[in-house]
């Protein structure tokens, strides 16, 4: 979904991807193999520095449905304010 939009994608030979925005102001990392993320139960994080506001972090677990972080990701790329 991302790399159809121009969102630069690196993918590790661990298995984790991260992409960020063509603004630079969204990061999205799925961590399956990161140790750190895993310790905290992670699986998603996400990262928006958003114009005017202070940055903020939304990170989802290994329980969440992949399909409530797509909707969660469509919302908040649709969303021009951030």
């Amino acid at each position: 979904m991302l790399s159809r939009l121009g969102w630069p994608m690196v993918d590790t030979p661990e298995a984790n991807v991260h992409c960020t925005s063509p603004d630079g102001r969204i990061y999205v990392g799925w961590l399956p193999e990161d140790p750190g993320a895993w310790k905290r139960g992670i699986l998603w994080c996400i990262q928006v520095q958003p114009t005017g506001a202070a940055p903020w972090t939304q990170e989802f677990g290994v329980h969440t449905p992949s399909e409530a972080v797509a909707g969660f990701l469509a919302e908040l790329i649709a969303t021009p304010t951030r």
